[in-house]
């Protein structure tokens, strides 16, 4: 099956949103909610994140129209790292490492076999 560029991006960019949603709903409270309950961050994670899934199902639905299961997964898995390292580095204050580099390298072998056929 011929990927459909136009689904594959509009996929991608519902994605890219998608888990920005899932990085601060999974990791935001370690930062602001740390004097809370762990309920109580679970509660607003949680709320955060069914936005995530709003986002997240239709752009699984429209990338599985082109894509196939491991190519969808493959994508999702490079936008989680184009996202979370940003987050990590920006929001989160974490140094920035040249393991970074080393993953995308990895992301990058992964996007290459799994899309090369």
């Amino acid at each position: 099956m011929p990927i459909n560029l136009t689904a594959a991006a509009q996929a991608a960019g519902l994605l890219v949103l998608s888990n920005i949603f899932m990085t601060v709903a999974w990791y935001a409270h370690l930062k602001d909610l740390r004097d809370k309950a762990w309920y109580v961050a679970a509660l607003i994670s949680w709320g955060i994140a069914l936005f995530e899934y709003l986002i997240q199902v239709p752009a699984n639905r429209i990338g599985y129209s082109t894509l196939s299961l491991p190519q969808l997964k493959i994508m999702q898995e490079v936008i989680t790292l184009g996202v979370f390292v940003p987050f990590a580095v920006l929001y989160m204050k974490q140094p920035i490492k040249l393991d970074y580099l080393w993953a995308a390298l990895c992301m990058a072998g992964a996007v290459y076999f799994i899309f090369r056929s």
